[in-house]
């Protein structure tokens, strides 16, 4: 779960990381008033999720609150990267001397932690990896020691900080490194981490991604879940458990597997290219031990999206037996009713695969239909897609 600015900023102040006053605000008057209550020079900046926020309008510096004000009119409602603006940050001014970089990941190539340090802050780490390779210190972090201050001056002296800073920036590593091990979390990034012009270190802009899976650990986690700008359909998905992602496509696919699911919408895509362009509308799995609520609730969220043309119910049979999904198909389509409009097609293999299609035979839905073969069950799907 990727966290809001504010978000990160909030993590880092509860647990000692130096940071500047910041105040929410979901109107341009709230904006103004923020200003007031701060004083001075204050940025408004978006919250969004994605970054490049400056360079698309989103980041803006206000003298008086009126400035905050018009920027905030200016900034609230504007599309970034396809993120809508619905609250900005109105955070007091800095005096920049100095832009430092610094984030600890979970590496997953290596199974270990790593950090990333540079002098050179305030560029998209991306470009600077690419275009000055030599700036950015790498340093492998042992998971069971973690960043301890003798650990966070060897990464400042790595990243060839000024004697003089390293002191100071080691002791804001080994706090950003606390928020990283006691939030569960697999990345806290500050970009820029900056020196003031009176000697301080402070994190400017953060970014934290928390491990969903840790969240049992976590009561607080909870509360920061972003579900007002959360896909409604995948938000009922998560509601049922259900691993969903939405697309931008006609043809709603439903699996049993992830590698299966992905073939799936490899084949789909094939398919389509011959019926006008229809593509994979989603990426759903369904998993081993699906159950036929579990394939009615699957069944359930890709019906209710309004994109979707056809479905395509791809299962082989294994842990996940064919009769159970069959018989998950036909009642979903009970429960849903008169709301089940749109065709499916059906593939079932392996396990229960003559009692799986014996019941939809039974059942005789006039939206189903069971094709033998993947590709030929992707080729009907897109055919149906196509033609409504």
């Amino acid at each position: 779960m990727d966290l809001f600015e504010y978000q990160a900023r909030d993590l880092f102040e509860s647990y000692g990381v130096p940071v500047l006053q910041g105040i929410i605000a979901d109107t341009p008057e709230e904006a103004r008033a923020a200003a007031e209550k701060i004083g001075g020079v204050v940025v408004v900046k978006a919250q969004v999720k994605v970054g490049g926020r400056g360079k698309a309008g989103g980041v803006k510096v206000a003298k008086t609150p009126d400035e905050a004000f018009e920027h905030a009119q200016a900034i609230l409602g504007l599309d970034i990267k396809g993120h809508t603006v619905k609250r900005v940050m109105v955070a007091q001014g800095a005096d920049i001397a100095e832009e430092f970089y610094f984030s600890v990941l979970l590496d997953r190539a290596n199974r270990s932690y790593l950090s990333l340090t540079s002098v050179e802050g305030g560029m998209e780490i991306e470009q600077l990896a690419v275009e000055k390779p030599e700036a950015l210190a790498r340093v492998e972090v042992n998971p069971l020691l973690g960043i301890n201050k003798e650990a966070a001056l060897d990464i400042a002296a790595q990243a060839n900080f000024p004697s003089e800073l390293q002191d100071a920036v080691a002791d804001v590593f080994v706090k950003l490194y606390d928020v990283y091990a006691g939030e569960d979390a697999t990345l806290v990034e500050v970009n820029p981490l900056v020196r003031t012009g009176d000697g301080r270190i402070l994190a400017l802009d953060g970014k934290v991604s928390l491990d969903e899976n840790a969240d049992f650990r976590h009561e607080g986690h909870k509360q920061l879940e972003d579900t007002a700008s959360e896909d409604p359909l995948e938000a009922k998905a998560k509601a049922h458990g259900l691993n969903y992602v939405k697309l931008d496509g006609e043809i709603g696919v439903i699996g049993n597997g992830a590698g299966l699911v992905m073939s799936t919408l490899d084949v789909v895509a094939y398919a389509g290219e011959r019926h006008g362009g229809v593509k994979p509308a989603n990426f759903l799995d369904i998993g081993g031990g699906a159950s036929a609520e579990v394939m009615a609730n699957g069944l359930d969220v890709i019906l209710g999206d309004p994109q979707v043309k056809s479905v395509f119910v791809n299962v082989f049979g294994g842990i996940t037996a064919c009769d159970a999904v069959a018989n998950g198909i036909v009642a979903a389509l009970g429960i849903l009713g008169d709301a089940a409009t749109k065709p499916l097609v059906v593939r079932l293999d392996g396990n229960k695969v003559e009692e799986g299609r014996a019941i939809l035979a039974e059942a005789a839905h006039p939206l189903v239909t069971v094709v033998a073969t993947m590709d030929d069950a992707a080729e009907k799907a897109a055919e149906l897609a196509a033609a409504a």
